[in-house]
C-alpha cells in the first residue's frame, strides 16, 4: 500500500509524515522532492501470537507514505511531482483544523471544506488536461484508423472530459471493467480513493471521535471512495519522543486509546477494502495484507507464488484460539482448527498455515 500524504501549505503535512515514518524534514533535498518513508502497521495480535511461538524474526504489515510538496497550479505541472501521485495508491488529503497565530494559514483563515475543495478542483483540472490532450490525439488516430478499440476509448474519454467539466472526481463516474482496464494506465488523480485527515489542535484531542462524525457528516454523502479520520499533531509528536509506557499514560489524559497511525491504518484498511491474516511459527510470525473477501489460494499467492500454484488445502485457525491454546499443538483434534480449500474467503485475524504440493 502506497498512500501520498498531500495538501495545501502550512496544514501539517509534513509533520504527519514525521509522525508515521521517523523520517524527518532535515532529510528533504529540495524544495519539489518527493520523499518516501515506510510505518509498520501496529498489530498487537502479532504480540500475541509471538508471546506464543518465540519467533526468530517479528513481521508487521507495512504502509509506504510519500510526502509530497503542497498541491498547486504550478507543481501539478511538474512531471516528476505528478508521476509520484500516479503510483500512489491513495491520498491522505490533510485538513487543517487547529488554529495557530503562530503559523498562520496560507488563505488568511482556518476554513477545512474550503480547502477540501481547493484541493480537488486542482486534482479534477490535472485530470482534465490529461482527458483533453488524449481526445486530440485519438481524434486523430480514429482518422486514420479504423479500431474499435480507439472508438471506445473516445467514447470512455469522452464521458469522463464532461464529469470533470462539471466538477465532478472521476472515483464518482461509473465504469465497468472493461471500461476501467482501458484507462487504467491514465492513473487519474481524483480518481483515486481519498482518506481525509484531520489535523486539529491540542485542544480538541480528546474531542477526536465526535470531530471525525461532525465532518464525516459535512464529507462522506454524495462522495464515493473517500473516508474521514482525525489526528491531533501536537500530541502524537510528543508520542513520538515518549518510551511506551509513558505514551500510554500521556495518551489517557486525552482520552485517546489509539494513536494517529493505529487511526489512519484502520480507516486506510477500510477505504482500500483490505485488511490481515497472519502467519506463525517458530521462524517467523508475520502480517499479510489482502483485500477483503480474497480466498485462501490468493492468500497463499501473497506469501509465495508457488504456495498458490501448488495449493492443497489451508490450515486454519482464529489467531486469539491459537494463543489461548499455546500453538498449534493445543489446537490440533478440536473445532477450533479447520481445513480449508481453495475457496475459502479468509477472514481478519485468522492464521493460515499452508499445505501445497
Amino acid at each position: 500500500m502506497k498512500t501520498a500524504i498531500i495538501g495545501l501549505p502550512m496544514v501539517g503535512k509534513t509533520s504527519l509524515f514525521t509522525i508515521l515514518t521517523g523520517v524527518h524534514e532535515s532529510s528533504r533535498m529540495g524544495a519539489m522532492e518527493v520523499r518516501v518513508g515506510v510505518a509498520k502497521v501496529p498489530d498487537a495480535r502479532l504480540d500475541a501470537l509471538a508471546e506464543v511461538f518465540h519467533p526468530e524474526k517479528l513481521t508487521h504489515a507495512t504502509i509506504e507514505f510519500l510526502d509530497v510538496p503542497s498541491i498547486s497550479k504550478e507543481s501539478l505541472r511538474e512531471p516528476s511531482y505528478l508521476a509520484s501521485l500516479r503510483f500512489a495508491d491513495a491520498f491522505a488529503h490533510v485538513l487543517r483544523v487547529f488554529e495557530s497565530d503562530i503559523v498562520p494559514h496560507e488563505k488568511g483563515t482556518v476554513d477545512p471544506m474550503r480547502d477540501l475543495d481547493d484541493v480537488e478542483a486542482e486534482l479534477i483540472l490535472s485530470d482534465l488536461v490529461q482527458v483533453e490532450k488524449r481526445l486530440e490525439r485519438l481524434d486523430k488516430d480514429r482518422k486514420k484508423i479504423k479500431d474499435p478499440k480507439l472508438d471506445k476509448e473516445f467514447e470512455v474519454l469522452t464521458r469522463f472530459k464532461a464529469a470533470l467539466e462539471n466538477n465532478q472526481p472521476l472515483r464518482e463516474v461509473e465504469a465497468d471493467p472493461e471500461e476501467e482496464k482501458l484507462i487504467r494506465g491514465f492513473m487519474f488523480l481524483s480518481q483515486k480513493p481519498i482518506l481525509y485527515v484531520l489535523n486539529v489542535g491540542e485542544e480538541d484531542a480528546p474531542r477526536l471521535a465526535e470531530l471525525e462524525k461532525e465532518y464525516a457528516a459535512k464529507i462522506l454523502p454524495g462522495r464515493k471512495q473517500v473516508g474521514v479520520t482525525a489526528v491531533c499533531g501536537k500530541v502524537e509528536a510528543e508520542l513520538t519522543e515518549m518510551e511506551p509506557e509513558d505514551a500510554k499514560d500521556f495518551m489517557e489524559t486525552y482520552g485517546l486509546t489509539d494513536s494517529g497511525l493505529e487511526r489512519m491504518v484502520s480507516a486506510s484498511y477500510r477505504l482500500l477494502g483490505r485488511m490481515s491474516f497472519l502467519t506463525a511459527g517458530e521462524p517467523e510470525v508475520r502480517a499479510w495484507t489482502i483485500p477483503v473477501n480474497c480466498k485462501a489460494v490468493h492468500a497463499a499467492g501473497e506469501i509465495h507464488s508457488d504456495l498458490e500454484k501448488k495449493f492443497i488445502r489451508a490450515e486454519v485457525a482464529n489467531w486469539k484460539d491459537l494463543v489461548d491454546h499455546g500453538g498449534w499443538s493445543g489446537l490440533r483434534g478440536t473445532a477450533l482448527m479447520r481445513l480449508e480449500g481453495k475457496e475459502y474467503i479468509v477472514q481478519d485475524g485468522d492464521v493460515l498455515m499452508i499445505r501445497h504440493g
